[in-house]
């Protein structure tokens, strides 16, 4: 057992720790720490600063801002959309013997000397007939028809009553009015009667390829449209002149 004297000295002493290389390296690892430190704290104290001088108009709108009511007005663009260029497809050209004719009634109908001598006699002979057009085909109708044609046509019901006004010949018995390339409209009427739908048999057809056994069966069973034609009748001279057609009188004097 040691004395209290002994203990209270050796308790009093101090360590005094010697300098050596690893106290240095502590210090220099302590430097760069301490200057951090030193930076963030000045950093801090800037931003604070810069808050503590911002207006209070601009204090006060910061706070409000989020307690203002949402409105549904959108913002106005500051940049105008592209409009993209649509690219147009080319399109198959439909023939000439297909498409429809263009109105010829800017300038009245002009009568000339032949049809002023000839259209009473064709007017008065009946029965007449006409050679009508529809899709580039020709039909040799007279009054009382029936015409099925090839095809169902569009857009119709039963007791529709259509006009044909595409017609390459307009005649009776013993005269015959031809155009060039078609008649004009204004000098005759054909006047068709829709009757309904007619469909045909089925056909079935028997296909196959080769050096195959299996055989494939095709059906089909296409619809038609039925017409009657109801009336084919070409105006006078007294009807023409009434809507406004025109006796070329010029070529009248001259040949007279």
């Amino acid at each position: 057992m040691f004395s209290r004297s002994t203990l209270r000295v050796v308790f009093d002493t101090r360590w005094t720790p010697k300098p050596n290389h690893l106290a240095s390296t502590s210090r220099i690892c302590v430097s760069p720490i301490l200057s951090q430190r030193a930076c963030l704290h000045g950093t801090s104290s800037k931003s604070n600063n810069a808050m503590g001088q911002l207006d209070p108009k601009q204090s006060s709108s910061s706070t409000n801002a989020p307690g203002t009511p949402l409105t549904a007005i959108p913002r106005a663009q500051s940049s105008q959309p592209q409009q993209q260029q649509q690219q147009l497809t080319p399109t198959n050209e439909i023939p000439p013997s297909k498409r429809p004719i263009e109105p010829t009634f800017t300038t009245p109908l002009k009568l000339t000397k032949t049809l002023l001598s000839t259209l009473p006699n064709l007017a008065t002979q009946k029965p007449h007939y006409v050679i009508a057009h529809l899709h580039a085909k020709p039909y040799l109708l007279t009054a009382g028809d029936h015409l099925r044609l090839p095809f169902l046509m569009p857009n119709v019901e039963p007791g529709d009553v259509l006009r044909f006004n595409r017609a390459s010949a307009v005649g009776s018995r013993d005269f015959t009015l031809k155009g060039a390339p078609y008649v004009d409209e204004r000098m005759f009427e054909c006047r068709v009667r829709v009757l309904g739908v007619d469909a045909e048999p089925m056909r079935i057809k028997e296909k196959t390829k080769r050096r195959q056994r299996h055989v494939r069966q095709v059906r089909s069973k296409h619809k038609h449209t039925l017409l009657r034609v109801m009336e084919v009748r070409v105006k006078n001279v007294e009807e023409l002149v009434g809507e406004g057609a025109v006796v070329d009188e010029v070529e009248v004097e001259e040949k007279a």
